[in-house]
C-alpha cells in the first residue's frame, strides 16, 4: 500500500499539469455547437419563427432573431474564451427556455432532464461561469496583459 502512495501522488501531479484542458475542451465543444446552431437559425429564421409560434412564445420573430444572434455571438465568445463568464449566461437562459418550452413534454422524471443535451449544456455553462475560460483563452491573455500593464 505504501508503494501506491508515491504513484498516486505522481498521477495527481501529472493531472494537475493538465488543468488547462477541461475548460478548453468544454469551450470548444459548446462554443462550436452554439455557433453552428446560431448560424443555422440565422439562415432559416422563418422556420425558427414558425416553430416559436407553435410553442406560443410571445413575439416569435423577435425571439427567433434574438436566439439566433445570441447563439452565434455568445457561442463564438465562448469558443475563443472571450468574456466567457458573461457569454455563458444568455446561452444558459436560452437552454432553460428551450427545456421549459420545446422539451417540457419529454420530461417525466429527473433522469429525463439529466439526459437532455440542453441540461448538460447548462451544467457546462455553470461550470464556465464559476471557473472561467481557463488558461488557454483570450480572457486569460487579457488578464495577464492587464496585470503586467503599468
Amino acid at each position: 500500500m505504501k508503494q501506491l502512495i508515491p504513484l498516486y501522488e505522481k498521477c495527481v501531479a501529472f493531472l494537475g499539469k493538465l488543468r488547462w484542458l477541461p475548460p478548453l475542451l468544454a469551450r470548444i465543444v459548446v462554443g462550436w455547437i452554439f455557433v453552428e446552431s446560431g448560424w443555422g437559425k440565422m439562415h432559416n429564421i422563418d422556420k425558427v419563427a414558425e416553430f416559436f409560434v407553435s410553442l406560443n412564445l410571445p413575439a416569435p420573430v423577435f425571439q427567433a432573431h434574438l436566439v439566433a444572434y445570441t447563439e452565434l455571438v455568445a457561442g463564438f465568445l465562448v469558443l475563443i474564451g472571450l468574456a466567457t463568464r458573461s457569454a455563458s449566461i444568455p446561452l444558459s437562459i436560452t437552454m432553460v427556455v428551450a427545456i421549459l418550452t420545446a422539451k417540457a413534454e419529454e420530461i417525466h422524471d429527473l433522469s429525463d432532464l439529466f439526459a437532455m443535451s440542453e441540461f448538460l449544456y447548462i451544467v457546462l455553462f455553470i461550470w464556465l461561469i464559476i471557473e472561467g475560460a481557463g488558461a488557454i483563452s483570450v480572457d486569460n491573455l487579457l488578464s495577464k496583459k492587464l496585470k503586467s500593464s503599468p
